[in-house]
């Protein structure tokens, strides 16, 4: 089994169609005025959390997600169709941070729960629209507005009840095996599990909780030695931890300090985690030594077990345990800082640039000229004087002068090209 627990994905929202100039054009009907309908809105893209993944390993294979754009306005005020919103699905448990700043924008823990990571575009207005009693006939339409696309991080977080932690090979597989249906890989050697092993344990009262077996931990894990320090942001959701000690090692003691130290380099919020200690592989040693690591370990925590996880001895007495502490001790509450997202619901391109290509000529980019331009038709004289006084108060002249521009100079704007005259034009 593969785990994937953070990745990166592209998510681009859906354009707004254009809206369209048209004209009401039918036998017996005089004067039937402007009649170009509203471009439809493009889709949003929202990730919305579903219980029944529990890996981010289908981003893999797929990490571009594009909505649809909304149609273009069409003849007699009919209105483009609005485009169909994207839905992503991650697992529960999921962190949303965005590349550019960093911040954490979305944190999805409950199942269904949905965080809109990029609003499609507007539709931009038909002539029906600019129609007025001083103005019975407008000339002109709007584009639709761009979409946004921006790189996300998803990062998961199980959410799981109880962690299980332990040095490699402590048998913590062998431990979830036997409280749960879960069916890890088991065998005798370092770094068995190379991923978390979820399983839900069954109470007598008929609920369940769950409880995830994290890869083992060894000295260094949190400056990134060994596999754990992979894993360790799992536990960050449980409510508590049972750490699972094999006692057939030289010094029991010394490896649940070390883990212990690792928890703590990680976080405080770890290292304060209330821990179950289970001294395993009891069926390996005698009563006398038994006796003497449990004294030993109750110096250090309250609550302590002897437990064989291959043979099941006092395995049913730590399940129950473990399910009257579930029912006690409240989940966490999340640490992760969700920051206003506003560059998912900004759809401003005004932004433009200005290149002087030759002696007389000039170049103007930008998004919301482009499509300004787009929609403007050279040949009629009130769409030009409508693009033009656009472009005056975005402050494009203004610009224009102060690059040096003269009367008689060359503007091209995407398919649109005129000579300036500030007097003509401007005042």
């Amino acid at each position: 089994m593969q785990f994937l627990d953070k990745t990166k994905i592209r998510v681009v929202s859906g354009r707004g169609g254009n809206g369209m100039v048209a004209w009401r054009r039918e036998k017996y009907v005089d004067k039937g005025g402007p009649a170009g309908g509203d471009g439809g809105k493009g889709g949003d893209v929202y990730l919305i959390a579903d219980e029944n993944m529990s890996t981010l390993m289908d981003f893999k294979y797929k990490s571009v997600f594009k909505a649809e754009g909304g149609e273009n306005g069409g003849i007699k005020n009919c209105h483009g169709h609005w485009a169909k919103d994207l839905y992503i699905k991650v697992p529960v448990g999921t962190v949303v941070r965005d590349v550019k700043t960093g911040n954490a924008i979305a944190d999805l823990v409950e199942h269904e729960q949905k965080a809109l990571v990029a609003k499609g575009g507007r539709g931009g207005r038909g002539n029906a629209r600019f129609a007025t009693a001083q103005n019975r006939a407008p000339q002109y339409c709007e584009p639709g507005e761009p979409p946004i696309e921006r790189e996300l991080i998803l990062e998961l977080k199980l959410i799981a009840d109880v962690g299980l932690l332990g040095m490699p090979n402590a048998g913590k597989s062998t431990f979830i095996s036997r409280i749960s249906s879960a069916k890890p890989k088991i065998a005798d050697y370092p770094f068995t599990t190379l991923v978390p092993n979820l399983g839900v344990v069954h109470k007598p009262s008929g609920d369940g909780f769950v409880v995830a077996d994290i890869p083992g931990l060894i000295e260094g894990a949190s400056e990134g030695v060994g596999l754990g320090h992979e894993f360790l942001r799992h536990v960050e959701r449980c409510r508590f931890l049972v750490h699972i000690i094999d006692v057939t090692e030289d010094n029991p003691l010394a490896n649940y300090q070390k883990i212990n130290a690792e928890l703590r380099k990680h976080s405080e919020k770890l290292a304060n985690l209330y821990q179950i200690v289970a001294l395993n592989k009891i069926d390996a040693i005698d009563n006398e030594r038994r006796k003497e690591l449990a004294d030993l370990f109750k110096e250090q925590t309250k609550d302590v077990f002897l437990i064989s996880a291959v043979t099941g001895e006092n395995i049913d007495d730590i399940k129950y345990f473990m399910g009257q502490k579930v029912d006690e001790i409240e989940k966490p509450v999340s640490d992760i800082i969700v920051e206003d997202d506003p560059d998912a619901t900004n759809n401003d391109d005004s932004a433009f640039e200005i290149s002087k290509v030759a002696k007389d000529t000039y170049i103007i980019v930008g998004g919301k000229i482009n499509r300004l331009a787009q929609v403007t038709d050279e040949r009629n004289p009130e769409q030009v004087i409508r693009f033009q006084n656009i472009l005056t108060g975005m402050g494009v002249f203004d610009k224009l002068k102060s690059m040096g521009i003269k009367d008689g100079d060359t503007v091209i704007v995407s398919k649109l090209e005129f000579a300036y005259y500030a007097d003509e034009f401007f005042g």
